[in-house]
């Protein structure tokens, strides 16, 4: 879609939005900035995370595969386009949930209106339609393991990387009809499921390449907060892509400025990111605490930046 289109399109909505005389306050309806520019905006725009009559929304479903990796089978929520058809195939983003959380976390929270931001901007032309996967990231061999606040309870998040990489993602490739390639491949995580967005980003960008860490977690490096010591899976020197690696189109970071969890561990991200030379984009969105404001700015953020890129190179 061309990148008039795609103003006019914002445009509008906006305009009809405010012109329904929505409850939010005029100013939040005018942040939908259109995506001539790849400029951030920091909430999600109503238009985007409000149900419409007229868009039919994908549902949440359940599957499982088994996992070399863990020698278990595991589970994950799908979210499939309202109308998929194997005779199309879809770009896939794999969506990480938090500490404590499973599966069911992302597809079980309707506040979130991930159906629906994914929904709408494929209904406005902005994305293909896509399909969203929401696994157990606790990627353990040991079935009575449950997570906690220690080194070793920590673990099994760290190794998810392997349990992506070689059992998921071939799995959703062999069973779903999904575009394959790092254009069509998309990452993005919450809190836990962000601090093992950044490590995986950094240890194989060349999978991804639309990618958002959201209110990421501490712990990639070494540090104690106030829930626990963290031995870290890289060394701040470390936090950066290999000199030869292909690296993803968008690496988005951000968090809320409020957020009671993780507080300034994702600015310090992106500071050692900055320091080291690895290219990324970092926001924080005004007011979010470790919430659902902060997810919804993210995920939008990454469509947008998505939509922005394959309108100018198409």
């Amino acid at each position: 879609m061309k990148k008039s289109k795609i103003s006019i399109i914002l445009a509008l909505m906006t305009a009809a939005v405010c012109a329904c005389g929505s409850n939010t306050q005029g100013e939040e309806a005018m942040t939908a900035q259109n995506t001539e520019t790849n400029e951030i905006d920091e909430r999600c725009p109503i238009t985007y995370d409000a149900t419409r009559n007229n868009v039919s929304y994908g549902e949440f479903t359940h599957g499982t595969y088994y996992s070399e990796t863990c020698q278990l089978e595991r589970g994950y929520s799908i979210l499939l386009p309202a109308d998929y058809s194997q005779d199309k195939k879809y770009p896939v983003l794999y969506l990480l949930h938090g500490i404590f959380g499973d599966e069911y976390s992302f597809s079980q929270d309707s506040s979130n209106k991930i159906k629906e931001i994914v929904g709408n901007m494929a209904a406005d032309g902005l994305i293909e339609e896509t399909i969203v996967v929401c696994p157990n990231m606790y990627a353990t061999s040991d079935p009575d393991q449950k997570p906690g606040f220690d080194s070793e309870s920590v673990l099994p998040y760290d190794n998810f990387i392997n349990d992506l990489v070689n059992d998921l993602m071939p799995h959703i490739e062999s069973t779903y009809s999904v575009l394959t390639g790092r254009d069509n491949t998309y990452l993005a995580g919450f809190s836990m499921g962000g601090r093992e967005t950044i490590y995986i980003t950094l240890k194989r960008p060349e999978l991804f390449g639309y990618v958002c860490a959201i209110s990421s977690a501490p712990g990639v490096v070494p540090t104690k907060d106030k829930f626990m010591s963290h031995d870290g899976q890289l060394q701040e020197s470390e936090m950066k892509f290999a000199d030869d690696a292909v690296t993803p189109n968008v690496f988005i970071i951000c968090c809320g400025t409020r957020d009671s969890v993780v507080g300034t561990y994702p600015k310090q991200y992106h500071e050692l990111l900055e320091q080291n030379g690895a290219d990324h984009i970092w926001y924080e969105i005004t007011g979010a605490d470790h919430d659902n404001n902060a997810i919804k700015s993210g995920l939008f953020n990454l469509f947008k930046q998505i939509a922005y890129d394959k309108s100018n190179n198409h």
